[in-house]
């Protein structure tokens, strides 16, 4: 018999290299296991037709989801809700709405998100948190203790607290790093007037995926600041390579991390950053403490764990598509 076949629709590309991208690249591979699959930016009527439709993000992906589900109403489709969507798009923008309806199944990567559901889409909801493999700790020699920051400078991630950061840090042998492509032209702006006038400050620029990571992994710690997440990759790469995170406390980050985590501080305290960041590095009874609440979930982004739970959640709906 033909392999059945599936469409995973993205709103970004491999161009882009960001969230989304790396979720449709990983799903695919645990996927095609079984299945034929690839990846697109869109579907529209007339286009191959798939037996099940995965779309990332419930208001980018909302036109596919659209016309997948009139075009082919007896054939299952499910949402990812990938971030912004989750903690701002369901709750402001008709297309993000409809598209929850539309989904036979939701997905959400981390428990503080199924918060944002109703009762009856949370029946529908499924907890996948997303995987890295594990890369030993690094044992080398650092002669700094470089502080890195991974995403694109976009206002949803807040590259100016950690550029505001670094100008408040005091310890001469920090350096905040900031990888990612500049997606607004304010805050390339921002990172070049940073890094010209504080020598505690580098952008990097963009970065492919493995050398960003390996980069990663020489780190002191890494900071996600961001004002909305929805279960970053980020910090999963983290986590898996034995480098602590410095976490804004927002909803997404708490799911991911823990409650109890003691390396949060308040989004968008650019004073509460730099002192976390100092202390981090300064204080080694802390820097222990960071590194064992890490160690300690990095069980729940085994690659094997997510690879099981999207192929479990894939047969099911190939089989017994769930009621919207």
């Amino acid at each position: 018999m033909p392999q059945p076949q599936i469409l995973i629709v993205s709103p970004a590309s491999a161009r882009e290299n960001n969230g989304n991208w790396q979720t449709a690249s990983r799903w695919q591979r645990f996927l095609r296991a079984g299945y034929r699959v690839r990846i697109a930016t869109s579907w529209q009527d007339g286009d191959a037709v798939p037996d099940l439709l995965i779309a990332l993000h419930a208001r980018r992906s909302a036109p596919a989801l659209a016309a997948f589900r009139a075009a082919h109403p007896h054939k299952p489709a499910l949402l990812v809700l990938t971030g912004t969507d989750l903690y701002r798009d369901i709750h402001e923008d008709d297309s993000a709405r409809a598209s929850l309806g539309l989904a036979d199944a939701l997905v959400v990567l981390q428990p503080d998100g199924l918060a944002q559901l109703t009762a009856q889409q949370q029946a529908r909801a499924h907890v996948i948190y997303q995987s890295a493999p594990r890369l030993r700790p690094y044992r080398g020699r650092r002669e700094r203790a470089d502080i890195a920051m991974i995403g694109h400078l976009r206002p949803e991630k807040d590259p100016l607290t950690f550029m505001a950061a670094a100008r408040q840090v005091d310890a001469p042998a920090v350096r905040l790093l900031h990888i990612g492509a500049a997606l607004d032209p304010g805050l390339a702006d921002a990172a070049r007037a940073t890094a010209a006038a504080t020598p505690h400050y580098r952008w990097l620029g963009a970065l492919p995926h493995l050398p960003a990571r390996r980069r990663l992994r020489r780190c002191h710690a890494m900071v996600i600041a961001s004002r909305m997440e929805g279960g970053a990759n980020v910090i999963i790469e983290a986590v898996t390579s034995g480098v602590p995170v410095l976490a804004s406390h927002v909803g997404g980050n708490l799911g991911m991390l823990g409650e109890d985590y003691a390396g949060y501080f308040p989004a968008g305290d650019a004073g509460a950053l730099a002192r976390l960041v100092e202390r981090s590095v300064l204080d080694t009874r802390f820097q222990a403490r960071l590194r064992r609440q890490c160690a300690a979930r990095a069980h729940l982004f085994a690659p094997a764990a997510e690879r099981a739970a999207v192929l479990d959640l894939v047969d099911n709906l190939l089989l017994f598509p769930e009621p919207t």
